[in-house]
C-alpha cells in the first residue's frame, strides 16, 4: 500500500522548523535564492556593467594563475585547479559570471519577482562585459608574461579544433552544468571554506579537464590572439554561436529544470503571494484615483 501524500506532508511538518511540505534546508535556500536573484536582476544598467565587468577581469586572473601552473608543471588537472581562484575571486567579490546565472535568476523570474526582459537584459549585459574584462586583461598577461604565449596558443587550438562534434557538445553541456552545480552548492553554504573547495573544484573539472566554456575559453583565446596565434575573431564568433547555447542548455536543463520541480510548493506559493500583492496595490491605486 502507497504511504498517504497528506499524510507525509503533515509528518513533514511536524518534524520541521517550518510548516512547509520540504525540508528546511530547501525551504530557507529557496528563499534565499529567490531574494538573491531578484536583487540581481534589478541592478542599474551601470552597476550590471560593473559587476559584469569585474567577471571577466576575475576570469583573468584565474587565466594567470593557469599559465603559470601550466607552464611550471605542464600539467593540466593541477593548472585546472589553480584557474579556480578566478572562480573563487568571483564570490567573494560578489563579480557576475555569464554561466553562474542559470540558477539563482531563474527562481526570481519563475517566483514573479522579476521578469523575463530584466533576465534577457541580465544576461545579454553580463556575457558581453565578461568578454570585453577578458579581452582587456588577457591583454595585459600577454604584455607582462611573454613566456605564457606557447600555453596560451595551445590551448586555444585545442579548445577550437574540431568545431562541433558529439564529443564537443558533450563538453559544452559537462561545463554549463559543471559551473551552474558549483553555483547550486554555494547556495546551500554560507561557509567560505566550503566555497573555496567548490571553486577549485569546478576549475579543476571545466578547466583542468578541457570543457568547453564560452566565457572562461574566450578570455583564454583572446590571449592567444593578443599573441599573435592565427585566429580571427570570425572563428571565435562561430565557435562561441554554438558552445553558448550548449552551455546554457547544461545549466538550465540539467541541473535548474530538476531543481524547479523539486521545489515547485513553493515556487507556486511564492506566486500567490505575488499576485496577491500586485492585486492589492492595484485596488489601493483605484482608489487614490477615485
Amino acid at each position: 500500500m502507497e504511504p498517504d501524500r497528506e499524510n507525509l506532508e503533515e509528518k513533514r511538518k511536524e518534524l520541521g522548523r517550518t510548516d512547509e511540505p520540504l525540508e528546511d534546508e530547501l525551504v530557507e535556500e529557496f528563499e534565499n535564492t529567490v531574494t538573491e536573484g531578484a536583487e540581481r536582476l534589478t541592478r542599474t544598467w551601470r552597476a550590471m556593467t560593473i559587476t559584469g565587468l569585474f567577471g571577466g577581469i576575475d576570469v583573468g586572473v584565474g587565466i594567470l594563475a593557469y599559465l603559470a601552473v601550466k607552464e611550471a608543471t605542464g600539467s593540466d588537472l593541477l593548472a585546472g585547479a589553480a584557474f579556480g581562484f578566478g572562480l573563487l575571486a568571483l564570490q567573494l567579490a560578489h563579480s557576475e559570471l555569464f554561466t553562474e546565472n542559470f540558477l539563482v535568476p531563474i527562481y526570481a523570474v519563475v517566483s514573479r519577482h522579476s521578469t523575463w526582459w530584466q533576465l534577457a537584459r541580465f544576461w545579454t549585459v553580463t556575457l558581453l562585459t565578461n568578454l570585453l574584462g577578458g579581452w582587456l586583461f588577457t591583454w595585459l598577461i600577454v604584455a607582462g608574461f611573454p613566456q605564457f604565449h606557447d600555453v596560451l596558443e595551445e590551448s586555444a587550438t585545442t579548445y577550437l579544433e574540431g568545431g562541433l562534434t558529439v564529443e564537443s557538445a558533450a563538453l559544452a553541456l559537462l561545463a554549463g552544468s559543471t559551473i551552474t552545480l558549483g553555483t547550486r552548492m554555494s547556495q546551500g553554504s554560507s561557509n567560505e571554506v566550503v566555497h573555496t573547495a567548490i571553486a577549485l573544484i569546478d576549475g579543476l573539472l571545466v578547466v583542468g579537464l578541457g570543457m568547453l566554456h564560452g566565457a572562461l575559453n574566450s578570455a583564454v583565446i583572446f590571449g592567444a590572439m593578443h599573441a599573435g596565434a592565427d585566429i580571427s575573431y570570425t572563428e571565435w564568433l562561430v565557435w562561441m554561436l554554438w558552445v553558448i547555447p550548449l552551455n546554457m542548455v547544461g545549466g538550465l536543463v540539467i541541473i535548474t529544470m530538476p531543481r524547479l520541480i523539486r521545489t515547485l510548493e513553493l515556487i507556486k506559493k511564492e506566486r500567490g503571494q505575488q499576485e496577491r500583492g500586485q492585486q492589492e496595490r492595484e485596488h489601493a491605486a483605484d482608489g487614490r484615483v477615485v
